[in-house]
């Protein structure tokens, strides 16, 4: 099949997703990159476009005021600048077309041909190589670094670890290396890490939030990650010097039938290495605005969270949520104050519009007392969740995460959202990474931070309790 641009697609901007609505052009330069096509580097010149996979991240992609930035996405514009040098002709100059995916179906997609280059700060595994072909390293020694507070106790070996709780993303090569060092430690008689494994929805940067806040002491980090995100998260301190994994590699990936490609990358790489590629990124300017999350478990916070409990666990039970998901909301939405008044008119603990807590489908006045507030809440979150996403195909967990978007950003807006993920190849029944990407496109960042951050207060509280026996009057 051979794909070429058009007159008008050289006045389109680099990045085609964003500019997407429910219903594209038939033939949009986003519509006809995907298509599964294969070749070289003298096609993709033939063609004029590169497609590059990526996925989304608070650190190698995302969205900020509705324009595709990050890590990945300023190094490829950077490669496409290399690749169009010498050619002046604005209609021979090879632009990039950046696809959004599932890190699940990367390779997959790559494999398939419906891109051309793989750049998802991707680690070189023996696995992935028997797929696809790196490129040579643009990081090398890469070393997966202990992440604690920075008031928090020192750390100067692996042995300072022993009967520590970290916590770290479920499923990542930090578990397993954290494993590793178990046994090291019970080689020498000493108590193992107590491995903690947070829901495989929070990202790294996530729980390194979560430890700037407070809520958690300690967790483990690509070096290079974690010293980006000291620049942003001040009360976090970076242990370069303990570290349970070391020499790794990030590379980006191609197929194996792209020789000249390949040739094309790795020049690139050798005339930039790390460090003029990654310290030209000025990447704390896209999040100096950012509203981190705070502790919730500061000394007031869980004197407040004792005195709601009561009302938290009955309207949880009433309506089938966790209540401790509720607190999370409550948290993310007020700080549990119940004297809180928006602008708009949103009221207490859960910020509910009186006209929202009146509607038949919840049906509960004076909503500035504070039990009428927590039970409005709960119900119109219970009602969201059934009214719009009580589907067999949607987890109990992702139902949760539609009804807080929903919340946040509507049901309507959140439907047609699910409606476009589907159209573009992402799974429509899961949020994170999925429809989250369609959100922080065409909403921006509000309702992707409102659904994470509830997330990390969930896991803050889960662990806060999960560690004190019912007996202890701090529960």
């Amino acid at each position: 099949m051979q794909l070429e641009l058009t007159p008008a697609d050289l006045s389109q901007p680099v990045m085609q997703s964003q500019n997407l609505d429910a219903s594209p052009p038939s033939d949009s330069l986003l519509e006809r990159a995907q298509r599964s096509v294969f070749g070289d580097l003298d096609s993709i010149r033939k063609r004029r476009f590169l497609r590059v996979l990526v996925t989304y991240s608070r650190t190698n992609f995302f969205f900020h005021q509705g324009m595709p930035r990050g890590f990945e996405y300023d190094l490829m514009m950077e490669y496409e600048k290399h690749l169009n040098r010498g050619i002046d002709s604005p209609e021979q100059k090879v632009k990039l077309v950046f696809i959004p995916v599932r890190f699940d179906r990367l390779l997959d997609d790559l494999i398939a041909g419906r891109g051309d280059i793989a750049a998802a700060g991707l680690t070189v595994t023996p696995e992935r190589s028997r797929r696809v072909v790196f490129t040579d390293p643009y990081i090398k020694n890469v070393d997966e670094v202990m992440v604690g507070r920075s008031n928090g106790e020192a750390l100067t070996s692996l042995s300072d670890l022993s009967a520590k709780q970290v916590v770290v993303r479920k499923g990542s090569s930090y578990v397993s290396h954290l494993r590793s060092v178990n046994r090291s430690l019970e080689d020498k008689s000493l108590p193992a890490v107590q491995i903690i494994e947070a829901a495989n929805e929070l990202a790294t940067e996530d729980i390194l939030e979560l430890v700037h806040s407070g809520a958690v002491d300690l967790t483990v980090a690509d070096k290079h990650i974690a010293q980006t995100w000291s620049k942003l998260l001040p009360d976090i301190k970076v242990h370069s010097d303990v570290a349970i994994n070391t020499d790794g590699k990030i590379a980006w990936a191609i197929r194996p039938d792209s020789p000249k490609l390949l040739a094309s990358l790795n020049k690139f790489v050798k005339e930039n290495r790390k460090g003029s590629l990654l310290g030209n990124i000025l990447f704390t300017r896209y999040y100096k605005k950012n509203r981190w999350i705070t502790n919730p478990l500061s000394q007031a916070d869980r004197q407040r969270l004792k005195e709601l409990r009561r009302l938290f666990e009955r309207y949880g039970a009433k309506y089938h949520i966790d209540w401790l998901k509720l607190v999370a909301q409550g948290y993310q939405e007020s700080r549990l104050n119940q004297a809180m008044r928006s602008s708009a008119g949103a009221v207490g603990i859960v910020q509910l519009l009186p006209s929202t807590a009146a509607d038949k489908n919840v049906g509960i006045a004076n909503i500035e007392t504070l039990e009428n507030n927590i039970h409005a809440g709960a119900k119109y979150m219970a009602f969201l969740r059934h009214r719009y996403f009580d589907k067999e195909e949607i987890s109990a967990a992702a139902r949760m995460d539609f009804a807080w978007a929903s919340y946040n950003a509507g049901p309507n807006r959140i439907r047609r959202l699910r409606n476009l993920a589907a159209e573009r190849g992402f799974d429509p029944n899961i949020w994170f990474g999925n429809v989250e990407v369609l959100a922080a496109e065409k909403i921006g960042r509000e309702t992707v931070d409102y659904v994470r951050n509830i997330n990390k207060y969930f896991i803050a509280y889960k662990l806060y309790f999960e560690s004190r026996p019912e007996s202890d009057p701090a529960s």
